[in-house]
């Protein structure tokens, strides 16, 4: 039988343990805890939330799965118990040479060959959540600000300002131009932090990661380096590539444009890279931070014993990046079947009635329902989304949530599920338009 105790709230905690800077208040996690409550299966809850806010890449699974039945010693250390005692014992905080060589090798595979990356340059994380709030302790300092321009991530406001004490301001981006980032926007935001009396440190743009599910194109990635070297600010790229749906030279790395600037302004340029989407393999937390910095490098490496990834982990990995058959198969077939489920949603929606900003890469979509809205107000779009939660059974993710400034925009996720579960979803949106 369990202990209850009694909680009264007299003793206090620190600032950071009682700070509402986690966004844990956010539509966003509200979603998630409605889909664990009442999630969807098939068979068990046919009439379940389904989630759809998750950016989950499962649709190339199946390739993980037959890579390690066809290895098994990869995942079991060999045959000889040595094996065990290696990694079992301490390791180096700058991780299996074997590994950063591997991850330094696949980065530039799935980058179409066209970035070099040094394996003495990778930092390795606990997922691309440590490596960016690592990345922001050593960049800035409490109360100093990072530019991120909208609509982003929903996390960022936890990953970036929960425990390190630094702001976001955001670079309000608007569907006019497809939210693309503009000279402009960076800087009106970079006037806005200058007249609260706010330090800017850096920008941090996720390209293709961000809630568009669109990549940044070259001549405004070299705008964004353009406008960090004459602030004398930081550029964190956060490039999760996820593959995409259309052709790999349509991602383009600020890697590539660095090379091609024979790295003028290097310095000041930072890559978080993760396979939590590219190898649908969140649950690893495996991240990098690839710096052109040597201070930041060796201060992500001393700080980096607060975020180790298991050797079992980076032992079994380097392995299978290591495999360029299994590698280049993978990456083939993952962008083949993303652009068919990309297609498959989209034509789906646009069946229903519902239009979506053009992608051409991550896990998601953005759909529009703005001509659902009584009003264009952040309070009507917030009640059209609790009416698809509680009344559709689908988790998406409104627009304010990734502090998108024009009401009425939706994020859904389509990668983290089954055919069969998106045809599942999308008839509730068809049925949901017919009644509405």
């Amino acid at each position: 039988m369990a202990i209850e105790i009694e909680q009264p709230n007299s003793v206090g905690l620190s600032k950071v343990a009682v700070s509402e800077t986690h966004g844990e208040d956010s539509p966003y996690f509200a979603g998630w805890k409605a889909y664990d409550e009442d999630p969807y299966d098939e068979s068990s809850n046919p009439s379940g939330v389904i989630q759809m806010g998750l950016a989950e890449n499962q649709v190339s699974f199946d390739l993980l799965e037959e890579y390690l039945e066809k290895n098994p010693a990869t995942a079991s250390w060999g045959q000889k118990v040595s094996g065990f005692r290696e990694n079992a014992l301490f390791q180096d905080y700058h991780g299996l040479q074997s590994f950063r060589k591997a991850m330094a090798s696949f980065m530039e595979q799935i980058r179409g060959g066209r970035a070099k990356f040094n394996p003495d340059r990778v930092v390795l994380t606990a997922g691309a959540t440590a490596a960016n709030e690592l990345l922001t302790f050593i960049l800035a300092d409490p109360g100093d600000a990072l530019l991120v321009p909208t609509p982003y991530y929903p996390g960022f406001d936890r990953d970036l300002r929960w425990r390190t004490g630094v702001k976001i301001v955001p670079v309000h981006c608007d569907s006019s131009n497809n939210f693309q980032i503009t000279p402009q926007a960076l800087e009106a935001a970079y006037r806005s932090a200058e007249a609260m009396g706010v330090k800017v440190r850096g920008v941090l743009i996720t390209n293709p990661s961000n809630p568009l599910g669109a990549t940044i194109r070259r001549p405004v990635l070299e705008e964004i380096l353009d406008f960090a070297s004459r602030k004398n600010i930081h550029l964190v790229s956060d490039e999760i590539y996820s593959g995409s749906v259309f052709t790999a030279d349509e991602f383009v790395s600020v890697a590539e444009i660095l090379e091609a600037r024979n790295y003028k302004d290097s310095e000041r340029v930072h890559i978080v890279y993760s396979l939590s989407k590219d190898l649908g393999l969140p649950g690893f937390r495996v991240g990098t931070i690839y710096s052109y910095s040597d201070q930041v490098v060796t201060t992500a490496r001393r700080m980096s014993s607060f975020t180790l990834i298991s050797s079992q982990t980076q032992q079994l990995l380097a392995a299978m990046l290591s495999d360029e058959s299994f590698t280049g198969n993978y990456i083939r077939t993952n962008r083949e079947r993303l652009r068919k489920r990309y297609e498959m949603i989209v034509d789906g929606l646009r069946k229903a009635g519902i239009e979506c900003l053009k992608g051409n890469g991550g896990l998601f979509c953005w759909m529009n329902l703005s001509p659902l809205l009584e009003k264009p107000t952040r309070e009507c779009e917030l009640k059209l989304w609790k009416s698809i939660l509680n009344e559709v059974k689908l988790n998406i993710s409104p627009g304010s949530s990734c502090h998108c400034w024009e009401a009425g925009w939706f994020r859904v996720c389509f990668a983290n599920m089954s055919e069969k579960t998106l045809e599942v979803a999308l008839r509730r949106i068809r049925d949901f338009m017919e009644r509405r």
